[in-house]
């Protein structure tokens, strides 16, 4: 029987999918060069070449397979002879690509053995299969380790860091921070599981309650919230304890209640967990708790996350585009018809923008870690991780969704292609580390009493005058915008601080915060263009041509726009997607 053509297209697209991600994504490299120096982003390239062609070959196949086979975890209260394990079991191929992922040394950045840039940039690389199992582990661990270097005791660090940072998947830990409870979700003051002093050993706790939230069920090590018998309420008297998962080989007093059922990210093991006298020890004075909650795990878990939205987004743009160039309707290439090609560049205007804000948060995390921030770098720094988080998951849910209209409804079937998980993850992403209200009112809150916005503003011109004169009409109109959203938002702030204003303030403020983050994202890919020699700074000035119109331009309507054919044809120059 002949081979229909239509699925000799298809054939043809799915082999050019089977490149490696990173040689696929020629604007990682260039924008790693920008904002980490050509040298630094020179060294990474062959781990990171490596890495993508990991990914290509052992990752993603083993992801599909979990999926393809609803594989997912179970928990397993009981060993064969009636022993209490609390363990979680998982489909072989959940170690296969754990080891492929580990062996990248990602884990180690948080130990300082590897540049964030590189960490970064393989996080980005490992989240074109979406979370598969991994990325949340991967976070969590590392935030963890992060919580460690910064803020644990010299015990703590002997006897942890090393096992959470290393390379061999088999030997090192995972960890994971429960914090979520049933009474409060997000609101982590509300928490009611207690932390008393043992009286047998001097320093420990034993803790006891109920998490409702618990990703990564199967970590080796937990950072746990509690609040100490007799301590404040809210989230000043709440401890961040290290409880580890077994002592003396036994489950360390907590039961797994039962896994979620989730929309997405369905291979990570996510739970409700009962602790009941469990032993920890406080990461840091066990007042500051909350602070060490914040600064280091949701931080760090939010910087990620960004990169995690971004990873899928580039995903679905690749997925998109090649099956663009393959499938053929109505006599064409639909990758030749107007309609489809606007969506092509509306896609990856949105990675590009996601990406770039992602990388400069990225050397703001850098810098503090280094000690080299200066205090406007900080005050950006604790806004950009809120903001970023927010529009990157927004973009990214956006993104595949209109990957999945390009695909038609071959976009729908899960063993068609990974559009499907990753539509399920990006929903998951958003509310990971926070809800859009959530964060959009940490944000408000710091502004109204850090005084953020100035140095945020700063930051966005900084990137204007970075980009120089060939911004053109597009760094006016980024400065236009500037100037609107911070008077807004300046007016917004200081009605807040009145009791009658805090609900209206509250509504305009997340409408306002989202204006300023594209605002950045426009500005910071205009800079990029300008550092970007050549044809690839041409393309990189296109998408952000496309990007500030949709964003920042009020009404903006392409039909009136004599330069919008033009912008689609030149973003979608250069690389693959």
């Amino acid at each position: 029987m002949a081979v229909a053509p239509g699925r000799d297209d298809l054939n043809r697209w799915r082999q050019e999918l089977r490149r490696n991600w990173f040689d696929s994504t020629p604007n990682l490299h260039r924008v790693l060069a920008v904002h980490a120096g050509q040298v630094r982003a020179d060294e990474m390239l062959p781990r990171l070449r490596a890495f993508g062609k990991v990914m290509v070959d052992v990752v993603e196949p083993a992801v599909a397979e979990m999926e393809r086979h609803s594989a997912l975890p179970a928990a397993v209260p009981y060993d064969g002879v009636g022993n209490l394990v609390e363990a979680v079991t998982f489909h072989p191929d959940h170690r296969a690509a754990g080891r492929a992922i580990w062996s990248s040394g990602m884990a180690a950045a948080a130990a300082g053995e590897r540049g964030l840039f590189e960490q970064a940039a393989l996080f980005y690389l490992l989240s074109h299969a979406g979370e598969g199992g991994h990325a949340c582990p991967l976070v969590c661990t590392v935030g963890l380790a992060r919580a460690l270097v910064h803020c644990g005791s010299d015990d703590q660090r002997r006897q942890y860091l090393g096992l959470l940072t290393g390379t061999d998947y088999d030997r090192s830990w995972r960890g994971s921070q429960f914090l979520t409870e049933v009474q409060g979700g997000s609101d982590v003051g509300s928490n009611t599981t207690r932390a008393v002093p043992d009286p047998d050993r001097p320093g420990a706790w034993r803790i006891s309650g109920e998490k409702w939230f618990c990703s990564v069920a199967d970590a080796d090590l937990f950072a746990v919230t509690a609040r100490p018998a007799g301590a404040a309420p809210g989230t000043r008297g709440l401890g961040c304890f290290a409880v580890p998962r077994t002592v003396d080989g036994q489950p360390n007093g907590f039961r797994i209640r039962r896994l979620k059922d989730k929309l997405g990210t369905r291979s990570l093991a996510s739970a409700e967990i009962d602790f009941d006298g469990a032993l920890g020890w406080p990461i840091g004075p066990v007042g500051d708790g909350f602070h060490v909650v914040v600064e280091e795990l949701l931080n760090t878990s939010r910087w990620m996350n960004a990169l995690g939205s971004t990873g899928i987004m580039r995903r679905a743009v690749l997925e998109a585009t090649a099956f663009a160039r393959h499938r053929r309707a109505f006599g064409t290439p639909i990758a030749s018809l107007p309609i489809v090609r606007e969506q092509l560049a509306v896609v990856k205007a949105e990675e590009r923008a996601a990406l770039s804000s992602t990388m400069l948060l990225t050397g703001l995390v850098e810098r503090i870690d280094g000690g080299q921030a200066s205090d406007a770098q900080r005050s950006v720094h604790r806004l950009l991780v809120n903001a970023n988080k927010y529009v990157t998951s927004v973009a990214a849910s956006d993104v595949v969704h209109r990957a999945i209209e390009i695909l038609g409804g071959n976009g729908t079937i899960e063993d068609f292609s990974p559009l499907p998980r990753l539509y399920r993850d990006a929903i998951v992403y958003e509310s990971w580390e926070g809800t859009h209200n959530v964060l959009c009112a940490q944000a408000q809150r710091d502004c109204a009493r850090l005084g953020l916005l100035g140095p945020v503003c700063d930051q966005i011109r900084s990137q204007l005058t970075a980009a120089g004169e060939a911004a053109g009409a597009d760094g006016a109109t980024v400065a236009h915008a500037l100037a609107r959203v911070e008077a807004r938002m300046a007016r917004g702030l200081a009605q807040g601080s009145t009791p009658s204003g805090v609900g209206a303030a509250a509504a305009d403020f997340r409408r306002n915060l989202g204006t300023l983050a594209r605002t950045l994202q426009g500005a910071s890919l205009l800079a990029e263009a300008s550092l970007t020699p050549g044809e690839a700074g041409d393309e990189q000035r296109a998408v952000a041509g496309l990007f500030v119109r949709r964003h920042l331009v009020p009404g903006h309507d392409p039909q009136d726009d004599a330069q919008w054919p033009a912008l689609v044809e030149q973003a979608l120059a250069g690389d693959a997607g």
